[in-house]
């Protein structure tokens, strides 16, 4: 039995938030010694590479993984879009507090 379908909802919740934030502390570290905009689209990248590798890991064959294909590419962009908004719209929070992080927007 896989680990997953050992945890409660919210053991599962915890963990993806604790993913989250050490994929976000890891961006920031390589941040100081890169640029945001690189470091970004390097997390773009790595993304990409690993949802490929899971749509990969779910096919026994070339047909199978190719009828996928546009499923998974629809499912991936329409969630990224979905976080990005997301994330834009509470970044609008930090315009509202009267600029009270513009420190860490540099």
């Amino acid at each position: 039995m896989a680990e997953e379908e050992l945890l409660t909802d919210e053991e599962l919740d915890a963990q993806y938030r604790s993913l989250i934030d050490s994929f976000i502390d890891q961006a920031n570290q390589q941040s100081q010694s890169s640029s945001i905009e690189n470091v970004s689209m390097a997390l773009l990248h790595a993304a990409s590479r690993f949802n490929a590798y899971v749509v990969s890991s779910h096919a026994e064959n070339l047909a199978d993984y190719e009828k996928e294909l546009d499923r998974a590419r629809a499912f991936f962009m329409s969630k990224y879009d979905e976080m990005l908004s997301e994330n834009l719209e509470d970044y609008k929070k930090v315009y509202q507090q009267d600029m009270k992080y513009i420190h860490l927007m540099k």
